[in-house]
C-alpha cells in the first residue's frame, strides 16, 4: 500500500490541515515528523473548527493511530492542555489512538525563556520573527546532546542527570543575557509532575510503524510549516530549526526512505509569509490587502497578520525539486475570485541578470525583483467547487499554467476550508 508524505511547499500556512484531514480518511496511521507547537493546523469538519498545534491532524478521525515522531520537539505541558481542549470537543484521545516516540526531545520552560530573550536582545534587522515558544533552543539542545527526552521521564536519576547537563549550558547563556539562573529543583518537580500524563503515550514508534508497514497499513506522514522555512533550503536565517522537506519524514519517525511512496506538496494559489525574511512577490498595496482579507490571513498560532503576494512559480518549482514532490494540492483558489488580472512570478531580475531560482546568498535575495507574467482573472465564484466543470475557464487556465511553470501536476484542488470542497485529480494513495 502507498505511503504519502505531506509537506508545505511555500512558507507554511498553505492549508495542510485540511488536506491531511482529507487524506487521513484513506490512511491507517498519521505520523507527525518534525516541528513543534509553533505550527498551527486548522481543520473545519461539519462546521466545527479544530485548531491543532502539537497533535497530528489525524486525531479528529476515529479509528486512526496518530503518532508524534522523534523529529518533533514536544512541549509536554502544551500537549496535555491541547489534548484536554480537543477532548472537550468530543474527540477521544488515549494511548491506543496517540503514540509519542520515546526518543522525542522535550521543550522545557527554559527554552521559551531563552528564545524570547534572544529575540528581544537582537537588533531590529537581525530578528528572526520566532514565535518565542522555544522550538529553536530545543533543537539546539538536541544536536548539542543535552536534551531531556520522553523516555527520561521514567527514571528520576536519569532525569536529574539530563537536567544538570542542560543547565550547565543554559545558565551560562542566561548569565550573559542578564537572566537569573534556573531553579533546578523547581524544573525537576515540574517534569516529575507531568511525567504520568505523558508516559502512557510513549512507545517505540519506529518499531510500531515498521510493524504497521509490514501489515500493509497506509501511513500518512504529516509535516509542519513549509519548505521555504527549512533549516538548509529555506531563506536562511529566517527559517525554522528543523528540516521541513520530505526527506525528513523517514528520519523523523524512524523508517527508511523506501517507506515513502508519494510526496504531496501543499501550495497556496498565491503566496503568504509570517514574520521576517525575504519575500520577492510581497504586495504592500490594495491587492495585497485584498488577498489577506479574503484569505483570512492570520497565523493560527500567533494571530499575526500574514504578508501576502502573488504566486511565485520559481519558489514552488524549487521546493518541489528539493522535496521530490510527485503532485501538489493547490489550495485557496477561491481567494482569487474577482481579480481582473492575476500575476505569476516566472523569474527574478538580479542586477540585470535573470534567475529562475532564488539565490542562496541573503544579500542577493534582498536585491531580487520579480519578473511577472499576467493572466486574466475570473468574475465567477470557485468557492465550493467539487469538479472541473464547476470552475470558470480562466480558473482552469490559471491552474494549468501553474502546473507548467512548477513542472509538477495538480493532484488535488481545494476551493474552501470545508474538507468536501476538494477536486481529486490523482489519488496519492493509489498503488
Amino acid at each position: 500500500m502507498a505511503n504519502v508524505v505531506v509537506v508545505g511547499a511555500q512558507w507554511g500556512d498553505e492549508g495542510k490541515g485540511k488536506i491531511v484531514d482529507w487524506l487521513s480518511e484513506r490512511a491507517d496511521v498519521i505520523a507527525r515528523f518534525q516541528g513543534g507547537h509553533n505550527a498551527g493546523h486548522t481543520l473545519v469538519i461539519d462546521g466545527k473548527v479544530y485548531k491543532l498545534h502539537a497533535l497530528p491532524s489525524g486525531v479528529v478521525r476515529g479509528g486512526k493511530l496518530s503518532v508524534i515522531g522523534n523529529g518533533v520537539v514536544l512541549d509536554p505541558w502544551h500537549l496535555v492542555q491541547e489534548i484536554a481542549t480537543v477532548r472537550e470537543q468530543g474527540v477521544e484521545i488515549n494511548p491506543e489512538t496517540l503514540m509519542i516516540a520515546e526518543n522525542t526531545p522535550l521543550i522545557l520552560p527554559i527554552h521559551g525563556e531563552l528564545d524570547r530573550a534572544r529575540e528581544e536582545a537582537a537588533n531590529p534587522g537581525a530578528k528572526i520573527g520566532t514565535t518565542g515558544r522555544g522550538i529553536g533552543p530545543a533543537y539546539e539542545d538536541k544536536v548539542g546532546r543535552r536534551s531531556v527526552r520522553v523516555a527520561d521521564l521514567g527514571d528520576r536519576a536519569t532525569l536529574e542527570a539530563r537536567v544538570d547537563r542542560a543547565l550547565t549550558h543554559h545558565n551560562a547563556l542566561r548569565k550573559g543575557l542578564g537572566i537569573a539562573a534556573v531553579d533546578r529543583d523547581a524544573l525537576l518537580e515540574k517534569l516529575v509532575a507531568i511525567a504520568d500524563e505523558i508516559l502512557p503515550f510513549a512507545a517505540p514508534v519506529w518499531k510500531v510503524l515498521q510493524e504497521k508497514r509490514k501489515a500493509g497499513k497506509r501511513i500518512l506522514f504529516e509535516g509542519a510549516q513549509g519548505a521555504l522555512l527549512d533549516i538548509d533550503f529555506g531563506t536562511y536565517p529566517f527559517v525554522t530549526s528543523s528540516n521541513v522537506i520530505a526527506g525528513q519524514a523517514a528520519t523523523g519517525v524512524g523508517l527508511g526512505p523506501s517507506a515513502i511512496d508519494y510526496t504531496l506538496g501543499i501550495v497556496k494559489a498565491y503566496t503568504t509569509r509570517v514574520g521576517e525574511g525575504p519575500f520577492p512577490t510581497e504586495l504592500k498595496d490594495e491587492d495585497g490587502n485584498r488577498l489577506g482579507e479574503r484569505g483570512h490571513e492570520f497565523g493560527t498560532t500567533t494571530g499575526r497578520k500574514r504578508r501576502c503576494g502573488w504566486f511565485d512559480a520559481c519558489l514552488v518549482k524549487q521546493t518541489c525539486a528539493t522535496s521530490g514532490v510527485n503532485g501538489i494540492a493547490l489550495t485557496k483558489l477561491d481567494v482569487l475570485d474577482g481579480f481582473e488580472t492575476l500575476k505569476i512570478c516566472v523569474g527574478y531580475d538580479l542586477d540585470g541578470q535573470r534567475y529562475d531560482y532564488l539565490p542562496t546568498a541573503a544579500d542577493q535575495q534582498a536585491r531580487c525583483t520579480p519578473i511577472y507574467e499576467e493572466m486574466p482573472g475570473w468574475s465567477a465564484s470557485t468557492e465550493g467547487a467539487r469538479s472541473w466543470a464547476d470552475l470558470p475557464a480562466e480558473a482552469i487556465k490559471y491552474v494549468r499554467r501553474v502546473e507548467e511553470l512548477i513542472e509538477c501536476p495538480v493532484a488535488l484542488l481545494s476551493t474552501s476550508p470545508e474538507r468536501e470542497d476538494t477536486i481529486l485529480v490523482t489519488d496519492p494513495f493509489a498503488d
